[in-house]
């Protein structure tokens, strides 16, 4: 197969940050993806609706000209977040989702919930309107080792939430385990999950063989090659409750390349080239659609996108860039260690 068409995918799980960083890295979204779920850990957070519309408009303000995209605005929840504001952001058709942070699981967190008891107000509020909950999956108690992170969450906080909210609408951002994988599988209903590009190309050794490689450490943290596997199956399988959410997480590489680099790789400029590849491998590339454009969609309740995609299968190498310069430093690229064949047609 030399070419394959696809509705315009969406990301479901997208960091852009502020400022010059912001102005920097939103082309390499909005080329390609007609929506992206906002992520909304900056500094300070963004906790209200109010907070929401002025950061949509930033990145909107921010996009180059030509490029048709819309950001989905989410809020980060607190333990004195207000439900009835939260409400009020889906009625107004501003928010699409709120997102539970584990207090210091990951880059500005620290604002996060320590206690879901007190966030139960709002997340019961939210089950009674249909506005869905996206959750980075994992416990920050320092007795349970990094890469078990995810599976105590599901099993000590996740799954007695679902539990006590069976109706709330939960979606499991960033997969890394089979653990998460069989989890979703076998839910009756009201969850699903995202697997990022990173994850479905590199295991744990990529991080640490041959020296430390800071631009492969993410959080959640690659897991080891079973793991690795299981995600590709489900990414490939078309199964309707796994879809795309790259988690692309800009940072400059002062920050990245320092005695404690922050966790974050940036996918956006060559994500579809890499899921192209591993499609192809996985001998699955009739159902690249489903996990980039359709399934995402269906489980917000958007309609998919009219406009179409094509990839071409070049008969030489592409060649991206391996930083992307911003008005605040520059950011390595997402080098997945093969060549890359599938290139996007303009």
């Amino acid at each position: 197969m030399k070419t394959i068409t696809i509705r315009r995918p969406d990301d479901w799980h997208l960091h852009l940050r502020d400022g010059a960083v912001l102005e920097g890295v939103v082309g390499d979204t909005s080329r390609h993806f007609a929506r992206a779920i906002i992520m909304p850990n900056l500094v300070p957070p963004v906790v209200t609706p109010a907070d929401a519309a002025a950061y949509r408009q930033r990145i909107l303000a921010a996009v180059p000209n030509g490029d048709r995209f819309q950001p989905l605005m989410t809020l980060y929840l607190t333990e004195g977040t207000d439900p009835e504001d939260v409400a009020a952001g889906k009625e107004s058709g501003l928010i699409t989702a709120v997102k539970l942070y584990p207090a210091g699981a990951t880059t500005n967190s620290h604002s996060g919930v320590r206690d879901i008891e007190k966030a139960m107000p709002v997340l019961e509020r939210m089950a009674q309107i249909g506005l869905p909950l996206c959750v980075h999956g994992e416990v920050t108690t320092p007795e349970v080792d990094i890469f078990d992170r995810e599976a105590v969450f599901i099993e000590t906080v996740l799954d007695p939430l679902r539990k006590r909210l069976p109706e709330l609408k939960v979606t499991m951002e960033h997969v890394t385990t089979k653990d998460g994988v069989d989890y979703i599988k076998e839910a009756s209903a009201n969850l699903a999950g995202t697997i990022t590009t990173h994850h479905l190309i590199i295991n744990r050794n990529a991080i640490l063989v041959g020296g430390i490689r800071p631009h492969y450490y993410c959080l959640p943290v690659a897991k080891r090659e079973h793991h690795r596997q299981a995600l590709r199956a489900a990414a490939t399988s078309g199964n309707p409750r796994f879809f795309l959410g790259t988690d692309s997480a800009p940072h400059v590489d002062p920050l990245k390349e320092c005695a404690c680099g922050c966790a974050g790789i940036y996918t956006a400029p060559n994500t579809m080239s890499c899921l192209a590849h591993v499609f192809e491998e996985e001998r699955a590339l009739d159902r690249l659609e489903a996990f980039t454009s359709l399934n995402g969609p269906a489980w917000y309740g958007l309609p998919p996108n009219e406009e179409m995609m094509t990839l071409v299968r070049r008969d030489e190498p592409l060649q991206f860039p391996k930083k992307r310069e911003t008005g605040a430093g520059a950011i390595t690229i997402f080098d997945p260690m093969f060549p890359l064949y599938w290139d996007v047609e303009a």
